[in-house]
């Protein structure tokens, strides 16, 4: 069994009793961090996600800063596609960039598959880390199906994801066999990094939240059931989207042992929505920017609504900003670790502090 079985973390993902709540943050490994601006320099993002010892000492920089009780590995959603052989580029200031947006059926049969090969660099990233962290977990992610479609239609980043929508109401064939296509990479990839060693992993559907929830449970949900029914037992998995809170219900039938929730739902409502379900969230990340006595207030809140789940992963409701000061992310690890351990044998009693919501 894997020594990090028994962490606070892995714990909490299974809704057991934890001493106290385990935190990591998404984004937590980045620009944020100045040695990783250092280590960045002049290194392209796909590149640096193909070195071995550089994703290796990303990912463990946030762990030995902020004393996190999770790391993540450092990579990007669309690495398995660019490993595959699709034309996609990481652009600065702008995101993923596709040089030949898929639209039709001809361009979906094109869509290369991903074999072990072409990621051992993962792999291998994947098996120092494990060996390097010791006792502390290491989550492998991935891009969802509707996530990776989005940047293959438009081209790129979109607020409106038109193009998408357009192609899953005109065509909705090409649309289920593109979401076929790219549920099988997002397996494939995810199961690579469970198989060298990663302790849990994260489902990154960061664009769900543009879609009603019929549309989702039409378009979508099939699809992330492929890839989180694909994976072995006993690894947790852990759904997270942006701006979904009126899709946690659905979102929660795909599969996952853990629900990610944004900032916009309180950990309460999305307990009520998903009984059963041990949640990940929810600080908002521009609360990090507030004063100290602020930041204590909001963490207390979180983790009140966190203990109306059975089990409850503290992190932020989206990315750790690239602006934030270092010091406040560490500080609010022990206040998290603080506050939770003296809060631990108590009863939830709903809104415990000022300002919690119901």
């Amino acid at each position: 069994m894997n020594e990090s079985s028994t962490t606070p973390f892995l714990a909490a993902c299974r809704g057991e009793p934890v001493p106290y709540t385990p935190v990591w943050f998404m984004r937590q490994a980045g620009r944020s961090l100045p040695e990783y601006r250092a280590i960045r320099a002049g290194i392209p993002m796909l590149e640096a996600c193909r070195q071995p010892d550089l994703i290796c000492e990303i990912t463990l920089q946030p762990v030995r800063r902020h004393k996190v009780d999770a790391a993540i590995l450092f990579s990007d959603i669309v690495v398995p596609l660019a490993a595959a052989g699709v034309d996609v580029d990481i652009k600065p200031g702008v995101g993923p960039v596709v040089a030949d947006p898929v639209r039709d059926r001809a361009a979906v049969a094109k869509l290369p598959h991903l074999y072990a090969d072409s990621v051992s660099f993962v792999a291998e990233a994947v098996e120092l880390l494990v060996k390097e962290l010791g006792g502390t977990p290491l989550i492998g992610f991935a891009g969802a199906p509707f996530t990776l479609a989005s940047y293959l239609v438009e081209g790129g980043p979109s607020r409106t994801h038109a193009k998408t929508k357009a192609l899953m109401y005109s065509a909705p064939d090409v649309w289920h066999a593109l979401c076929e296509r790219l549920a099988e990479i997002t397996s494939s990839f995810l199961n690579i990094q469970i198989g060298a060693g990663a302790s849990a992993v994260q489902l990154f559907d960061s664009w769900a939240g543009a879609l009603s929830e019929a549309d989702y449970r039409h378009y979508v949900l099939p699809h992330s059931t492929n890839v989180l029914e694909g994976l072995p037992a006993g690894v947790p998995r852990i759904h997270f989207g942006v701006g979904t809170g009126e899709l946690l219900g659905a979102m929660a039938e795909a599969g996952a042992d853990v629900l990610g929730v944004d900032w916009r739902t309180p950990l309460s409502a999305a307990a009520a929505r998903v009984p059963g379900k041990p949640l990940q969230g929810n600080l908002d990340p521009c609360v990090l920017f507030a004063p100290d006595d602020v930041i204590d207030l909001e963490v207390r809140r979180v983790l009140a609504e966190g203990r109306t789940a059975p089990g409850h992963v503290f992190n932020l409701g989206h990315g750790v900003l690239p602006e934030t000061e270092p010091d406040r992310i560490t500080r609010v690890v022990e206040l998290v670790h603080e506050h939770s351990r003296r809060s631990a044998a108590e009863p939830a009693t709903g809104s415990p502090v000022p300002g919690a919501q119901p």
